[in-house]
């Protein structure tokens, strides 16, 4: 019987490890990933370690559509060859269903019929540690695929799980930044014309020619006893030397041409709204927010409150590159219930940083009174 190997990837711990490394926290909203290129990189990795060819990719994951069903994306990932979609479902309040217990009995139940020799599993949970244990009662080789962060340490994985399993392969930053990149671009990226200018500068690049600015320009100095006139509130022209009287123009043609004041053209000296329409969207920023800044923690002190507040403090940062300032609004006003989405983030966050210690009630309390205390410092640029 020939040999293959297998990948299992529990894809909540890939994507809330990567966001972690582009981001600097585990929202997934928060990138934009590169499926096909990045399970290719994982059967790779995979292969060459093991020296045996693939079997199958078993991708879990809970059905993005109610009842567990697969969404458009989910579609095209289980229409990759050797992929197969294992979905569970989100509850009502967001909460990962089902998903644990397929990886469990899929690692219990193949490892019982020898269907692979050699597993890899891109996961950090805990729970896996008696399935991993099952399958290697079997005779299969149960091989961990983590995540690493930006130390070169394996992101989020529990410490018995890591005792359990026969090896350690870390998924590379080459890897998570050729196919995992943050929904919100740098601006140095953006291609020319994109980029975020004054409007200074607009309306300079829309000058019409022969004039210097279309900014209200300051108004030259007037003889002793003249007022300053503004040209913008007269409509007029600074004085300038008389042109040569024209030849008369036949009345049909006078009346033919529009005049400057009702041509309904921006007159020189004013923006268009065209320039106004080129300004950016309002951002969200979150002042002294490092999102790849971490605090360390001390073995000794474990739990403390300046790991809890960095905790909180790049969740926010990651959370409003991608967010605008009507949902900065809806969050305030929902305050003080977090969405499902970011109170997970942020219990995940904080365990993968103090993995190694028990965080109590009062410290997810008090992490979630940080995410609010930085929410209020948010300001709209």
């Amino acid at each position: 019987m020939r040999s293959y190997c297998a990948v299992h990837v529990d894809v909540g711990y890939l994507l809330a490890s990567a966001a972690t490394y582009v981001t600097g926290s585990s929202l997934r909203r928060g990138v934009v990933v590169d499926y096909p290129t990045l399970i290719a990189r994982l059967v790779e990795q995979a292969e060459t370690d093991s020296g045996l060819p693939l079997l199958r990719v078993n991708w879990y994951d809970s059905g993005a559509r109610p009842g567990g069903m697969p969404d458009y994306q989910q579609e095209e990932i289980g229409l990759l060859p050797r992929v197969k979609l294992r979905l569970g479902r989100l509850s009502y309040s967001g909460d990962q269903k089902g998903v644990d217990i397929r990886i469990g009995l899929d690692l219990a139940i193949q490892g019982r019929n020898r269907v692979a020799d050699a597993v890899y599993l891109v996961s950090g949970d805990d729970d896996l540690t008696e399935a991993v244990e099952e399958a290697q009662s079997h005779g299969v080789q149960v091989v961990l695929l983590a995540v690493a962060d930006r130390a070169g340490r394996p992101h989020g994985v529990s410490k018995h799980l890591r005792r359990a399993v026969d090896g350690l392969l870390l998924v590379g930053p080459e890897t998570i930044e050729a196919t995992v990149r943050s929904v919100a671009i740098p601006e140095e990226l953006l291609p020319e014309g994109a980029k975020g200018e004054t409007l200074e500068e607009e309306c300079a690049a829309v000058a019409p020619e022969g004039v210097d600015e279309v900014m209200p320009a300051a108004v030259e100095e007037e003889g002793p006893g003249e007022p300053a006139a503004d040209p913008v509130e007269t409509g007029t022209a600074p004085p300038s030397p008389a042109p040569p009287s024209p030849a008369p123009v036949p009345v049909a043609a006078a009346e033919a041409t529009p005049s400057p004041a009702t041509d309904g053209a921006p007159r020189p000296g004013l923006p268009s709204p065209a320039v106004f329409a080129r300004r950016r969207a309002t951002a969200l920023v979150l002042p002294g927010a490092d999102m790849h800044m971490e605090v360390a923690v001390d073995p000794e002190l474990g739990v403390t409150e300046e790991v809890v507040d960095g905790v909180a403090k790049r969740l926010v940062a990651s959370w409003c590159a991608t967010s605008t300032p009507e949902q900065l609004a809806e969050l305030r006003r929902a305050a003080p219930t977090l969405p499902a989405e970011l109170d997970r983030a942020l219990l995940v966050d904080l365990a993968s940083r103090t993995q190694d210690h028990h965080v109590d009630d009062e410290a997810r309390q008090h992490l979630r009174d940080r995410f609010w205390v930085h929410v209020g410092r948010v300001r709209m640029e």
